[in-house]
C-alpha cells in the first residue's frame, strides 16, 4: 500500500514565478511538478472532453511510476445530475482517459452542491460505472458523433478505482455509506473549510481526499500543526491496508504546490520509491 500526494491541475497563471520558476515554458510545468509529486488530479476534464492527443501528451511528460487521478465531466454530475448518462459516459470515457495506460488512477466524480442525497439514482449512476480498463473500453464504444477524436483501446486489463466527493447535507444519511461500501467506491474526505459536508466514512479499499483550504475556501494554507494532524489521519487510513490518495486544491495564493511538498515530506517512507520530496 502506498501514499500519493499532489495537487488539483497545474496550470495556474499566479504560480508562474512563484512556484514555477521565471521563465519556464507553460509545456513544461507539469514536468516540474511530476519531479517534486508523485501524483496530479486531471481537473481540466470536469469543464470539457479533453482529448487522446492531451492524454498521450500528459503521459509522456510524466515519469514512470507517475499517476493521474482524472475528474469526471460535470455535464455528467451538474448537468445531467448522474441521470440519463449512457452516452456522456461512453463519451467521457473515450475522450481519451484511457491513453493514460499505466498511469491511470481512481476518477473522482464532484456533485453540485443542489443534489441531494437519492438512493435510487446513486445506485444507479454508481452501477454504470466500469471496474476494469476493459469494461471502460466496452462503454466508451458507445461513444456518439459529438466526439471528435475518440480513443477505444484499453489496452491490458487492469481495475478501475470510483471516488464521489458530496457537497449536500443530505449525504450524512447512513445509507449513503451503506450503498458506497456495496459498490467499492471511495467517499472523499473533503476539507471545505466548514463549507460542505466533512465525512470521514472508509467505504472502498482505497482512501480519496481533497484538500481545499484549511480556514478559507480555495485560499488559505495549512501550517505545521494541520499538516502534522493530516499525516497522522493518513498514517492510520494507511496502516488499515489501504492506498491514500491526496490532493490539495487550495490554488489561490499559490499554497497548493507548498502544502503537498510539506506534507510528503511528513510521509516520505509512505511515498512510492521514486517521489522525491524536494
Amino acid at each position: 500500500m502506498t501514499v500519493r500526494i499532489g495537487i488539483s491541475g497545474w496550470r495556474y497563471g499566479p504560480w508562474r514565478g512563484v512556484f514555477y520558476p521565471r521563465g519556464l515554458p507553460q509545456r513544461s510545468e507539469l514536468a516540474y511538478v511530476a519531479d517534486r509529486l508523485g501524483t496530479v488530479e486531471i481537473n481540466g476534464s470536469f469543464y470539457s472532453l479533453q482529448s487522446p492527443t492531451s492524454y498521450r501528451a500528459w503521459y509522456e511528460q510524466t515519469p514512470p511510476g507517475f499517476l493521474f487521478a482524472v475528474k469526471g465531466g460535470r455535464f455528467i454530475t451538474h448537468m445531467k445530475k448522474l441521470a440519463g448518462v449512457d452516452v456522456a459516459l461512453a463519451n467521457f470515457f473515450a475522450s481519451g482517459v484511457l491513453a493514460l495506460s499505466d498511469k491511470l488512477g481512481p476518477f473522482l466524480w464532484q456533485l453540485p452542491p443542489n443534489l441531494g442525497f437519492d438512493a435510487s439514482r446513486m445506485d444507479d449512476f454508481l452501477g454504470r460505472l466500469p471496474r476494469t480498463t476493459t469494461a471502460a473500453a466496452a462503454l466508451a464504444a458507445g461513444h456518439d458523433h459529438r466526439l471528435k477524436e475518440a480513443w477505444t483501446d484499453g489496452g491490458p486489463e487492469r481495475p478501475l478505482r470510483h471516488a464521489v466527493e458530496v457537497r449536500h447535507e443530505t449525504f450524512r444519511d447512513p445509507a449513503f455509506a451503506e450503498l458506497m461500501r456495496a459498490h467499492g467506491v471511495a467517499v472523499v474526505v473533503a476539507d471545505t473549510a466548514g463549507k460542505w459536508p466533512f465525512l470521514e466514512e472508509v467505504t472502498a479499499d482505497f482512501v480519496y481526499t481533497r484538500l481545499h483550504g484549511d480556514s478559507e475556501l480555495y485560499v488559505s494554507g495549512y501550517d505545521d500543526p494541520a499538516l502534522d494532524t493530516w499525516a497522522a489521519r493518513i498514517r492510520a487510513w494507511h496502516d488499515t491496508g489501504r492506498d491514500v490518495y491526496v490532493y490539495f486544491d487550495n490554488d489561490t495564493k499559490v499554497r497548493a504546490p507548498v502544502d503537498a511538498i510539506a506534507l510528503a515530506r511528513r510521509l516520505a517512507d509512505l511515498l512510492p520509491a521514486r517521489v522525491e520530496t524536494r
